[in-house]
């Protein structure tokens, strides 16, 4: 009976271990998105970007972030409002995965729209983006090389 038990433990133990994570626990595992996953902290976003989405997220690296001057990055930081909408504007309704991008304006959650263009390479806003396709079970991130700021 123990073996059995620890079977079905272990089994269990495995099958959670398989599932896909979430935009967050991916975006976290990734550890190339820390400032935006302490970004999206201080917003209060976690449990939305956990939520059943689906979600397109134009992800800045910790790369990106970097671009941004260290006092604007403080001062986004410590202004929750302001911070929400820098984050939501980098969201996306929906799962586009690289393959469906459209040249063209894109309403995000925020409520603007990112311009999208496809010459060159893909680029949203002045952002290129530099890596597609990080499935999440919730949606799909796709990495950018700079912080977009909602018009």
């Amino acid at each position: 009976m123990n073996k059995l038990l620890s079977a079905a433990i272990l089994t269990l133990g495995l099958a959670s271990a398989v599932q896909a994570a979430d935009i967050v626990d991916t975006a976290v595992s990734a550890g190339t998105f820390n400032t935006l996953v302490t970004a999206v902290k201080q917003a209060d976003l976690v449990a939305t970007l956990k939520g059943k989405g689906p979600f397109t997220v134009f992800a800045p690296s910790d790369e990106a972030f970097a671009k941004v001057p260290k006092e604007q990055l403080e001062a986004l930081l410590k202004d929750k409002a302001k911070l929400t909408q820098v984050l939501t504007y980098h969201v996306v309704p929906g799962k586009v995965m690289a393959s469906d991008v459209k040249a063209g304006k894109v309403p995000t959650v925020q409520g603007g729209a990112l311009t999208v263009s496809t010459q060159g390479g893909v680029s949203v806003d002045q952002a290129k983006v530099v890596k597609t396709d990080i499935v999440a079970d919730n949606g799909v991130i796709h990495v950018i090389d700079r912080v977009l700021m909602p018009q």
